[in-house]
This record gives structure tokens, sequence and C-alpha cells, in this order.
């Protein structure tokens, strides 16, 4: 399973490449309007330092012009995924780019026959939000469990992207059910790596060592 990272923050993409967690980057016009940098600046910034898939979402809601900033922005670097929202106006997007060869993540995705519409578009990737999900009552991780299904019945190639991770649960839920890939808030990745019994465990060998 690839792990992305889902920030425009530029330190913290920084950190998490160094330390190996991160195959690719996910971005939205909330997290970019935190840097205080226009958003083709921030993507290119991004791409410079990670080399896989990079999702720059656009912000017209009318096919046409999806399309049209849609290829300004996949022109930024190679590896820019166009995110695309799921409504009708954005598969007529999908389905152009894809045919142009420009990679498509159709995000907002809240149930599976959506994911289904937007592979059948010819998206790169499918995002489904759990977070959102868990929070009006429902259980996000259903929905993996059935897009990897329907994906795995017909032999899609569009990945499934989980979205909306709010803590490590959700990650191992993901890597169980067999989805693409997870996109983790930096946070939410640094909990990845820690488990109270490993510090306890080596602090009693630096000890043992006469080190503490």
């Amino acid at each position: 399973m690839k792990f992305f990272i889902d920030t425009a923050n530029i330190e913290e993409i920084k950190q998490a490449h160094l330390r190996g967690w991160v195959d690719g980057v996910t971005t939205n016009p909330s997290l970019i309007a935190k840097t205080g940098k226009s958003r083709e600046e921030v993507i290119a910034e991004i791409c410079q330092i990670v080399k896989g898939p990079v999702s720059a979402e656009v912000l017209a809601t009318q096919s046409e012009e999806m399309i049209l900033e849609g290829e300004r922005l996949s022109q930024i670097a190679e590896n820019v995924v166009v995110k695309i929202p799921m409504t009708e106006d954005g598969l007529i997007a999908v389905r152009q780019l894809s045919e142009k060869g420009i990679k498509t993540n159709v995000t907002l995705i809240f149930n599976a026959v959506q994911a289904l519409m937007a592979a059948k578009a010819g998206a790169y990737l499918v995002s489904p939000f759990v977070g959102r999900l868990d929070d009006v009552g429902t259980q996000g991780m259903e929905l993996i469990s059935q897009i990897v299904q329907i994906f795995s019945n017909y032999s899609l190639t569009t990945q499934v992207l989980v979205a909306s991770i709010r803590h490590p649960l959700h990650v191992l839920e993901s890597a169980l059910i067999g989805a693409d890939v997870v996109t983790v808030p930096f946070a939410v990745l640094k909990k990845l790596t820690s488990h109270p019994l490993t510090d306890k465990g080596l602090d009693q060998f630096l000890k043992d060592a006469g080190l503490r």
C-alpha cells in the first residue's frame, strides 16, 4: 500500500520525505490557502520534493473550465494528478482529460457507485472520504471494502485512495481491506511509527547499557 501525505505544508512534506513516509501528496484549496501562496507555486515546490503523484485540485465547476484548468495544472510537472470533484461535469472533464493522457483523482466520493462511475470515466485515482462518513454515523471503512470488491470483480485499474484519514486504525483497516493508497495528515503519520512499549523497551535497553 502506498502512503501519500495530505498537506500543502512544505516543511511537513520535507520531513515526511526525509523519513521515507511518502509516495505522493494530496492537496486541496483549503490546504493551499493556509500557505499564503498561489496554487501553482505550491504545487511546483511540492513536485520538486516528491516524485510520486501530486494531486492539484481544480477550482472550476463547469466541465469546459475544468478541462482547461486541468490542462494548465498538468503542465506544472509531469507527476501532477488533476483532482476533480465527483459531479457530472467533473466526470465529463475526467473522461476528456484521461483521453489526453492526463491523470485524474476524483474526490469527494461517498458511496461505491460514485467510485464505479468515476472509474468508468477513466479516473486514475478515486478518493472516498472515510472520516467524514464516520462523522455522520456511517461506517466509512465499509465503503472502502465495497469499492475494493467492485474494482476487483471487474479488474478495474483505477486505484482506491482512502482519504479523510483521522487515526492509525483507519490506516490499518485500509491495509487489511487492500486499498491501494492512503493519504494521511502529518500528525497521523507520526503516530504510525510510535508505541509506548517501544519507548519503554528502548529506555530499558539504554538503562541496562548504563547510558541512562
